[in-house]
Formats: C-alpha cells, sequence, structure tokens
C-alpha cells in the first residue's frame, strides 16, 4: 500500500508538471514565433540591404564600363576622369591606397600585438582594469580629429627629420592610421591569447621555460587565427579610412611608392566626387561606383582568407 500511495503521489506530481507545462505551452509558441519572425526579419534586412547595395555597384559599373574599356581602366597609368583629357587607369589609386595600409600596418601590428601580449601574459589585473580601457579610447576619437592631427601636427614634425617632405603627403595619414587601428589589433589579439588554455602554459612551465620563451613559442602560435584575423580586420579598416587621408593625403593620384610626395587612395577620390558638383548619371559620377567595386572586391578577399585563417588554425587545435 505505501509503495502504491507513492506511486499515485508521484503520478500526480507529474501531471501537475506536464499541466504547468502544457499551460506554458499554450503561450510560448506565439512568443517564440514572433521572436522568430523578428529574428528573421532581421536577417532578410541586412541580406536585402547587401544585395542592394551589390546591385547598385554592378549596374553602375556596368555602365562605366559601357563606356569606357576594361582595358583603359586596367593598362592605364593615369587616373583623370574630372580632367578635360581623361585617364581612366585605376592603379594610382590603388597604389596610394595600399601605400598607406602598408604603412598603417608597419606601426599598427607591432603596437597592437605587443599591447596585447602585455595585457594578456603579463599586466596584473589591475594595470590590466586601466590600460585596456585607456588603449580602447584611442578607438573613439573621431576619425577627422586623426586628419587634421596628421596634417596640423606630424606633418610638420617629420619635416624637421625629412627636409623633402611635402606638405601634403603619404607618410603622415599612414602612420596616424596605424595608431587608429593599434585598438583593434591589440583587443581582437588580446582575447585570442587569453583563450588559449592554461593547460599549455603550464605544461610549458612544467618543462622548465620560462614567460617570455612560453609566450612566444606556445601562446602565440596557438592563438595566430585570432592574431591574423585581427590583423587582416585592421588592413581592412586602414584601406577603408577616409577621412584622414581626405585630409592629409592630398587628393592628387600618382602612381608611385614615395611616401614622401601626395596621393590619393580610392576612399579619397569617392569623397572628392560626392561633394555633389558632380552630375548624376555622367561618367565621372559613375567613375565613383567602379573604385566601390575594387574597394570592394579588395575588402571581401581579405574577409575571405581571415575567415580561412581562423578555420584552419581552429582545425589545428
Amino acid at each position: 500500500m505505501k509503495a502504491s500511495s507513492e506511486a499515485v503521489a508521484i503520478a500526480g506530481a507529474t501531471t501537475n508538471v506536464v499541466a504547468s507545462d502544457n499551460s506554458l505551452t499554450g503561450r510560448t509558441p506565439l512568443t517564440e514565433r514572433v521572436v522568430e519572425y523578428a529574428l528573421l526579419g532581421c536577417g532578410l534586412l541586412t541580406v536585402a540591404t547587401t544585395l542592394g547595395i551589390l546591385a547598385t555597384l554592378a549596374f553602375e559599373t556596368a555602365g562605366f564600363l559601357s563606356e569606357v574599356p576594361l582595358s583603359a581602366l586596367l593598362f592605364d597609368t593615369q587616373w583623370t576622369p574630372l580632367f578635360a583629357d581623361k585617364h581612366f587607369g585605376i592603379w594610382p589609386l590603388v597604389t596610394g591606397t595600399l601605400l598607406t595600409s602598408t604603412l598603417a600596418l608597419s606601426v599598427g601590428l607591432p603596437l597592437g600585438l605587443l599591447a596585447a601580449i602585455f595585457l594578456s601574459e603579463f599586466a596584473t589585473t589591475e594595470v590590466r582594469k586601466w590600460a585596456k580601457p585607456a588603449l580602447e579610447v584611442l578607438a573613439g576619437v573621431p576619425t577627422i580629429v586623426y586628419g587634421y592631427f596628421a596634417l596640423v601636427v606630424l606633418t610638420p614634425a617629420l619635416q624637421k627629420v625629412i627636409p623633402d617632405l611635402a606638405g601634403f603627403n603619404t607618410l603622415s595619414p599612414g602612420l596616424v592610421i596605424g595608431i587608429m587601428v593599434t585598438p583593434m589589433i591589440a583587443s581582437l589579439s588580446d582575447d585570442a591569447l587569453r583563450s588559449v588554455p592554461n593547460s599549455l602554459r603550464e605544461a610549458s612551465y612544467g618543462l622548465g621555460a620560462s614567460m617570455v620563451p612560453t609566450v612566444l613559442r606556445i601562446v602565440l602560435p596557438a592563438a595566430r587565427g585570432g592574431i591574423a584575423a585581427s590583423v587582416i580586420l585592421a588592413v581592412s579598416r586602414a584601406i577603408g579610412e577616409t577621412m584622414v587621408v581626405a585630409i592629409a593625403a592630398g587628393q592628387q593620384p600618382h602612381l608611385g611608392l614615395d611616401p614622401r610626395v601626395p596621393m590619393e587612395t580610392m576612399t579619397a577620390f569617392i569623397v572628392q566626387v560626392s561633394m555633389g558638383d558632380t552630375p548624376t548619371g555622367t561618367l565621372e559620377y559613375r567613375s565613383i561606383f567602379v573604385v566601390g567595386s575594387v574597394l570592394f572586391l579588395m575588402t571581401f578577399v581579405m574577409n575571405i582568407a581571415s575567415y580561412r585563417m581562423t578555420r584552419t588554425a581552429r582545425n589545428s587545435h
């Protein structure tokens, strides 16, 4: 009888739980459907926006290429779509963009990576508490402030060391963009380093290695996927930077690799044409979409490379 009464009690409790779950189930599906449809709408809106951008770039680029042959875009060495004597060689803008990004990476990569190593492996909790937010404050400074800093402060200082440096040049904005991307590299690389299991560090210490060899030979290789992703994202950020180069680089399309002279990047040209003086639908107007398409392809390839590096590093673990 005792066992029977216990079974009845358990059955009653189970019935109450099921009834309670059923009462909740009566309300939950509607809520879940609303949330599901809302999330689906957000996802579809993102996809639609991306497709709209791609469609606009493709339509305007096709209109441009219907008037200008692709060979002129690829093999001409001058870019003067706003002049009477028009040339449409994209390479002066590409070289200016790549040169600026290379200079930025030469500054941002060592500074950001060393800052990440310090924050992750050497800094105490108290130091990390104020050092990382202080570093990330750089990311909140408006880019136009960086541009005027490059033009008004950094360029005159560099001219004292490099007398033949032009007032508008590629070196100064490149270095400033490097400072801009340092917080991105430092923050993302710090997260990648801190995600490395402590068991790897402890195993290295157990074999007699000190902290520096452990960081260089164990932690950094283990976090190479996240570090590579942070670097590629920083390069994409540098390539897409607009205000710094528009203010301090000179906006003169020049094919070459001399950072002392004025140059124009792809984003700076888009700003120049988008000021409102160029009539819509003209060849000059459509040229900004061609430049935007090339810029999109460059950043798209780098994002794909970042994804593949991250996936390869994850699979290797």
